[in-house]
């Protein structure tokens, strides 16, 4: 099943399958390391629920929710 990364619920995992937006958004979650094929698990979520953080090969990263919207996910 597939949803974007802005959907998940804390303790979820997944593989990224595709990355959205475009322009200076897009190279901005590249450059960060969301790349297709790479895993995400969510860890938490603020409580107004912006922003999201997330583990990606092997760090924690904190993703506003429209950048999180641009990521689809496999959920695993």
């Amino acid at each position: 099943m597939q949803k974007k990364l802005s959907e998940f619920q804390p303790n979820e995992s997944g593989s990224v399958v595709a990355v959205g937006g475009e322009g200076r958004i897009r190279r901005r979650l590249f450059d960060m390391g969301i790349t297709p094929g790479a895993d995400v698990v969510m860890r938490k979520r603020a409580p107004l629920g912006d922003p999201i953080e997330v583990t990606l090969r092997g760090y924690e990263l904190t993703l506003r929710k429209t950048e999180a919207e641009c990521v689809t996910v496999e959920v695993k």
